[in-house]
């Protein structure tokens, strides 16, 4: 942290009084730009959402800075008491500024972005026509899709406006570019007679769920939603890939380009419906499951209070590393 001089005892107090915070420095005058005292301190994931609204409360970000990064390793009896002293886990911890920078930059309309979300949905396009499941679960892979999903869901949540927007931009311009090429590639590989119409009415056992939703469709995306909000606010970070293959968003996006160049509008239907009911599904539970995390860690720290006010020790929490700032 950066803090003006005459802020900087307020933040040495906030961070001092905090149970989770340890290994505090203050480096008096360190700053040129913005000019103030430099703070360093480690705290654990568990007090990092809390120590963050202080220093927001405290308004250093408006004359100074905050910067926080993991620290994957710490070898000090200090931080082990800071660890103890936390209520709750810190695998499960939501630190929700992190989350929101997390998601927040995923619902730039980049061109990388587009590109990306159209090459996912033209393998999608080949794998729907050559009945090829292994050319489905790459294009899901590369697909960025879900960023502007979860943007959606923190955005809705926090009631942010101008994000709902922009990751609804997102998400409806690059479907619609990505289905255009996906069209134009599929007139131009028949052109080259290298695909045709009928591969598209042929029996497709592999892939036709893709355009038949039905209820699991629904359940699946439901399940993906949380899965994926979960990998995005903890640090189990390593399902999203699972979830990312989990969900047929570009796979119906890629059908439904495929089946509307070919004119087969009942199949080019079903695969929109399959569209919106994953994407439906996907908000809706990963709104529901930020909600959740929301009232439980509200539930913790309410409970950390009265022990506190008791005079009792708080509940001790498993061991991670401090979260540095």
């Amino acid at each position: 942290m950066i803090a003006p001089p005459d802020q900087s005892s307020a933040v040495a107090d906030l961070l001092t009084a905090d149970p989770g915070v340890t290994h505090l420095v203050v480096l008096a005058g360190a700053a040129r730009r913005p000019e103030g005292d430099l703070i360093l301190c480690d705290v654990v994931r568990e007090r990092a959402d809390n120590v963050l609204h202080g220093l927001q409360q405290l308004g250093v970000e408006a004359r100074g800075a905050v910067a926080a990064a993991d620290v994957e390793l710490t070898l000090s009896h200090a931080a082990d008491q800071a660890a103890r002293k936390a209520p709750g886990s810190g695998a499960d911890a939501v630190v929700w500024d992190e989350v929101a920078a997390k998601t927040g930059e995923q619902t730039e309309l980049s061109a990388t972005y587009l590109v990306l979300l159209m090459i996912a949905t033209m393998i999608a396009g080949i794998g729907v026509l050559l009945d090829q499941p292994i050319l489905i679960v790459g294009a899901m892979v590369v697909g960025p899709e879900f960023g502007p999903l979860a943007a959606l869901c923190v955005a809705l949540l926090r009631r942010q406006g101008r994000i709902v927007g922009r990751s609804v931009q997102a998400l409806v311009v690059g479907f619609l570019a990505a289905m255009v090429a996906t069209a134009l590639s599929t007139w131009a590989l028949t052109a080259a007679d290298l695909v045709g119409r009928d591969m598209l009415l042929a029996e497709r056992p592999l892939t036709d769920f893709i355009w038949r939703p039905d209820a699991l469709s629904w359940v699946v995306g439901l399940l993906a939603g949380v899965a994926g909000m979960l990998s995005l606010t903890s640090k189990k970070s390593g399902s999203l890939v699972g979830v990312l293959i989990s969900v047929t968003t570009v796979p119906a996006a890629a059908n439904v380009a495929v089946a509307a160049a070919y004119g087969v509008w009942y199949e080019a239907a079903g695969s929109a419906l399959q569209l919106v009911i994953n994407l439906c599904a996907i908000v809706l539970a990963g709104l529901a499951t930020l909600g959740v995390q929301q009232l439980w860690w509200r539930h913790v720290g309410r409970r950390e209070k009265r022990r506190q006010t008791a005079g009792r020790p708080v509940t001790p929490s498993r061991r991670q590393p401090p979260a540095g700032g």
